[in-house]
C-alpha cells in the first residue's frame, strides 16, 4: 500500500470515529446526593446537587429542596436542622427542583441515617391552620414523579378514629395524568378495602358552610376546608369529577395532633401536553367515624416541562365553545422574587384578548394577602387593578415579599406570590385559538416575561339540514331536488372542512334518435324506406358525497371549494321506440306498416360520476340558517350543474 493512500484511510478513518463520538449525547440522568451531620440532639442535612444549567436571558437557576424525613415530617428549606424524638433508623427523602435550569430536576436516592441523640420529650411545632392541607413539593412535568402530602389535624377534644381519601386523574380529561406509585404513612394508617358506611349523624358543636343538608354540589364548585356534612355527596361528587382514588383509615388521633401522609405519582407521557394547563387533586377528610362531618380540599397544580416559578396559567386550555358562553375562565399569574432584597411594590401586565371582557375581572385569590386599593391613594398594603386597551395591570403596592437570596430568609415559600382571577368572555368572540402572557416588574428591575397561557376551542360538531334545486343546463326537461344533511366542526372562526351526504330525484329525457334506412331486400316485395325513432327517459335516485374547504369571509358570507362524487343508486330508464316503413324512398313516401315498443330497464348503483365544485353562501355563515349556490363540475359531458339551496347549521 502506498504511503498516502495508508494516510488517506487512517486520516478518514480517524475523523470518522472522532464524528460518531461527537454526536453520541449523554443519557446518563444527574443525580444528588444527601449529607448530613449531627449537631447535639439535631441533625443537619444539605444537598449536595450538580451544577446548574442556567437557561439563557432567565433569572439565576437555583435549586429548591423538600425534604422527608422518615417519620412522618417534612421540611422545605434548603438546609433543614431536624430533631428526631425516638433513636433508630429512618430513610431519608430528598426531591431536588431545578428553578430555572435547562433539563430534568437530579433524583435523588433515599439514604438510611442511624439516630442516637432523640429527644424523647421534643415537640413539633403546630403548622396547620385547617384540619385538612394538601401540598406538593413540586409542579408536575410529564414522565416524573411528584409527591402530594395530605396533612390532617385532630380539632377536636377527644381522642378520634376517622378516614380520609385522595381523589386524582380528572374524568374531565381522556388520559390518566398520574400513577400512583407509593404511599407512605407513618401513624399507622390502614387501606380501606371494604364499603364505606356513613354514620348519617352530624356532630352540632361545628360550624357548617350551610344550613340546609343539600349541599352545593362539588360538580359545580370546588370546594375549601369548611365543614360539610352531607358525605355520601361528596364522595359521590368525587367519583364523578375523578377516575381514581386512594382511602386510608387512621386511629387513636390526640387531639391537635397533626400528621402527614405522603403519595409518590408518576407523571404519564400522556399528561396534557399543554404547559400552561390546570389540573387538580383533591382530598376529603373525616376526622370522626361517627359522624359524617368532614373537610373537602381541593389543589390545583400547573403542568410544566422546565421550573420556572414566574408562570401564567389557566384552567381554559381546552374549551367547548357551545357551552362558554355563561362561563368565567379562571388564570392564575405566578411568581417569586428572586433578589437579594424584598420587593414593596409588584406590577403584573398580563395580556387580555380581545375574545374577553377585561371589565369582568374578578380577583379570586392573592398572595400576598392584601386588601382591593380604593380608588385614591393609602398607606397600607393593597393590590390595585388598572387596564389598558389590550392589557389588566396588576400593582402590588406597599407590600414586603423577601427575596431568595435575601440573609435569613430559609423557606423559598415565602418569596412566592400570585395572583388568581376570572373574567367572562365578551359578547361577540369567535372561536380561534388566544393566547397571553405576564410581563413581572419587582420594584423597578427589568421585567421577567412568563410563558403564554394558551386558551382553545374543541373542534366540537355542527349537523346541518340541506335541501334545494340542481338545475341541469344540458339535459332535456331535467327536474332535480334534493334533501341532505352536513357535518363540520362547530361555529368555525375561519377555513373548517365540511363534508355532505345528498339525496335527490332526478328527472330528465335524452335527445330523441332518429334513424333511417332504405332496404330492398325482397321481404316485403317492394324496396321501402325505414325510419326508427327512439326516446328514452330516466327517473333517477342519486346519492352526492361532497367534501368541501371553506372559509367564512365574515359572520355573513362563506365561500367554499372541493371535491364531489355521485351515484345512482337506482336507475328506471323508459325506452319507447317507434319504427314506420314507408313505399320507396324519397319525398312524400306512403306510410304502409308502423309499431312500437316500450321497454323498461331498473339498475342500481350505476353511473358514478365525479368532479369539483365551487359555492358561495350569504345568511348566518357559522351557525344557523343561510342560502348558498354552488356550481358542479363534472367529468363526465352533459353533468354540469347549477345547485341553489338553503341550509340550516345547528
Amino acid at each position: 500500500m502506498k504511503p498516502i493512500t495508508l494516510f488517506y484511510f487512517v486520516f478518514s478513518f480517524s475523523v470518522f470515529s472522532f464524528a460518531q463520538q461527537d454526536i453520541v449525547k449523554d443519557t446518563t440522568r444527574r443525580t444528588a446526593s444527601i449529607e448530613h451531620k449531627n449537631l447535639g440532639n439535631q441533625i443537619e442535612f444539605k444537598a449536595n446537587a450538580p451544577e446548574l444549567n442556567q437557561i439563557a436571558g432567565a433569572p439565576k437557576a437555583f435549586y429548591t429542596n423538600f425534604w422527608e424525613f422518615g417519620d412522618g415530617t417534612f421540611s422545605k428549606e434548603k438546609e433543614p436542622k431536624k430533631t428526631y424524638k425516638r433513636n433508630g433508623d429512618y430513610t431519608v427523602r430528598l426531591w431536588a427542583t431545578n428553578n430555572y435550569d435547562i433539563g430534568k430536576p437530579p433524583v435523588t436516592r433515599p439514604k438510611k441515617i442511624k439516630v442516637n441523640n432523640a429527644t424523647d420529650d421534643y415537640k413539633d411545632e403546630a403548622s396547620m391552620d385547617n384540619a385538612l392541607n394538601l401540598q406538593r413539593n413540586r409542579e408536575p412535568m410529564p414522565n416524573e414523579d411528584i409527591v402530594i402530602v395530605l396533612s390532617y389535624k385532630n380539632t377536636k377534644s377527644y381522642t378520634t378514629n376517622g378516614k380520609f381519601f385522595l381523589f386524582y386523574n380528572e374524568a374531565k380529561y381522556k388520559a390518566d395524568n398520574f400513577n400512583l406509585i407509593e404511599t407512605r404513612p407513618y401513624h399507622n394508617e390502614k387501606e380501606i378495602e371494604d364499603a364505606i358506611v356513613y354514620a348519617s349523624k352530624f356532630d352540632s358543636d361545628v360550624y357548617y358552610a350551610s344550613a340546609d343538608d343539600n349541599l352545593l354540589s362539588l360538580k359545580v364548585k370546588p370546594q375549601d376546608t369548611t365543614v360539610r356534612k352531607n358525605l355520601p355527596q361528596t364522595l359521590d361528587d368525587a367519583k364523578f369529577a375523578y377516575r381514581n382514588s386512594s382511602q386510608l383509615r387512621f386511629d387513636n388521633m390526640e387531639p391537635n395532633e397533626e400528621r402527614h401522609v405522603f403519595y409518590s405519582l408518576k407523571t404519564t407521557k400522556e399528561m396534557l401536553k399543554d404547559t400552561s394547563a390546570i389540573i387538580s387533586v383533591r382530598g376529603v377528610y373525616v376526622p370522626d367515624n361517627s359522624y359524617d362531618n368532614h373537610h373537602v380540599k381541593d389543589m390545583e397544580m400547573e403542568i410544566v416541562t422546565s421550573h420556572d416559578p414566574n408562570k401564567m396559567s389557566s384552567n381554559a386550555s381546552f374549551l367547548n365553545y357551545r357551552l362558554v358562553r355563561f362561563k368565567k375562565p379562571k388564570f392564575k399569574i405566578r411568581f417569586q422574587n428572586n433578589g437579594e432584597g424584598p420587593a414593596t411594590t409588584i406590577r403584573l401586565e398580563t395580556d387580555i384578548p380581545d375574545m374577553f371582557d377585561k371589565s369582568s375581572i374578578e380577583v379570586l385569590d392573592m398572595y400576598p394577602k392584601v386588601k382591593i386599593c380604593p380608588k385614591y391613594d393609602v398607606a397600607y398594603s393593597c393590590l390595585d387593578t388598572a387596564y389598558t386597551a389590550k392589557q389588566a395591570i396588576f400593582t402590588f403596592k406597599n407590600i414586603y415579599l423577601p427575596g431568595s437570596e435575601q440573609k435569613n430568609v430559609k423557606a423559598y415559600d415565602s418569596t412566592k406570590g400570585f395572583v388568581k382571577y376570572r373574567l367572562k368572555f365578551s359578547d361577540d368572540f369567535h372561536k380561534k385559538k388566544t393566547k397571553s402572557r405576564t410581563a413581572i416588574i419587582f420594584d423597578k428591575n427589568e421585567p421577567i416575561i412568563t410563558n403564554y397561557s394558551t386558551t382553545r376551542f374543541l373542534p366540537g360538531i355542527s349537523i346541518g339540514v340541506k335541501a334545494g334545486y340542481n338545475s341541469f343546463a344540458d339535459l332535456k326537461n331535467s327536474e332535480s331536488y334534493f334533501l341532505g344533511a352536513t357535518i363540520s366542526p362547530y361555529k368555525s372562526h375561519r377555513w373548517y372542512w365540511q363534508v355532505e351526504l345528498l339525496s335527490s330525484i332526478h328527472k330528465y329525457d335524452t335527445n330523441t334518435e332518429i334513424r333511417e334506412e332504405f332496404i330492398d331486400d325482397g321481404a316485403v316485395g317492394i324496396p321501402y324506406t325505414q325510419r326508427t325513432t327512439t326516446s328514452r327517459s330516466y327517473s333517477n335516485i342519486d346519492w352526492e358525497i361532497p367534501v368541501l374547504v371553506r372559509y367564512n369571509v365574515n359572520n355573513y358570507i362563506g365561500l367554499g371549494t372541493g371535491i364531489i362524487g355521485t351515484v345512482s343508486v337506482n336507475e328506471k330508464q323508459k325506452q319507447s321506440v317507434l319504427i314506420e316503413q314507408f313505399e320507396g324512398q324519397g319525398a312524400d313516401l306512403f306510410l304502409f306498416d308502423s309499431r312500437t315498443t316500450n321497454e323498461e330497464v331498473t339498475e342500481s348503483f350505476t353511473n358514478f360520476r365525479k368532479g369539483f365544485l365551487v359555492e358561495a353562501t350569504a345568511g348566518f355563515a357559522r351557525i344557523g340558517p343561510s342560502l348558498g349556490a354552488r356550481y358542479v363540475f363534472n367529468l363526465e359531458d352533459d353533468y354540469n350543474y347549477l345547485q341553489l339551496y338553503a341550509i340550516w347549521k345547528f
